[in-house]
């Protein structure tokens, strides 16, 4: 598959390395060419600095790995208010949030869907914000492997999202439509307040059988 990095920061370069190594090209872009030819030396053989205007074109796939106050401006930089993206499964990385307190940045709704509406006719699906870039690729045993929670409106999109996150190693989990994507990235937010708590999130969730979820719902 050919996967457009939009982006040239610790996560792009990452996420690249990972998929470049499990058989995909890489095509990466940025505000800063000189900081995109970087991220693809870094990345390898296999991944190619390409203007902003010729990203779309060049991938199957745009993964959009950009902070947040930069958002809007690199999705106008690759046309997607003109419709470049549009068709195209597009997966947004971005963690809308204060790193200092955890607090969500949109007031109303989520970064994801503001990249549906900035990136015109897009496939736009959720994933991979909660995880560090270190995270990838995962290598320990698969029972151990990390969930990735995805949210989406298209079940294609979906499909190849789950796909290229199988190939860091990970599962996932479909929370649902676009809509959920607020929740997800608060999910966020609240990893951040436990650390900044002092505290290991990883435990400050049950660890709970989803079969046995399941079975209690079915009996009320």
């Amino acid at each position: 598959m050919r996967i457009g990095l939009l982006g040239t920061g610790n996560l792009a370069v990452t996420l690249g390395q990972a998929w470049a190594a499990a058989g995909h090209s890489i095509v990466l872009t940025g505000r800063d060419p000189g900081r995109a030819k970087a991220a693809a030396g870094q990345i390898g053989a296999a991944a190619t600095p390409v203007d902003p205007g010729r990203l779309a074109d060049q991938a199957d796939v745009v993964v959009v790995a950009i902070a947040w106050n930069g958002l809007e401006e690199a999705l106008r930089l690759i046309g997607g208010p003109e419709g470049a993206l549009s068709g195209k499964a597009v997966i947004d990385c971005t963690n809308p949030v204060d790193y200092a307190t955890g607090r969500l940045l949109p007031e109303t709704g989520s970064a994801a869907e503001l990249v549906a509406e900035i990136a015109a006719g897009a496939h736009v699906v959720k994933a991979l914000h909660l995880f560090a870039g270190a995270s990838w690729p995962f290598t320990g045993e698969e029972g151990d492997s990390p969930v990735v929670a995805i949210c989406g409106d298209d079940a294609g999109a979906l499909d190849r999202t789950a796909a290229l996150i199988g190939d860091l190693g990970a599962r996932t989990a479909v929370l649902g439509g676009l809509a959920a994507a607020r929740q997800a990235e608060e999910a966020a937010g609240f990893v951040i307040r436990v650390v900044a708590a002092g505290a290991n999130p990883r435990f400050a969730v049950p660890d709970v059988d989803p079969a046995l979820l399941r079975a209690g719902a079915a009996d009320q």
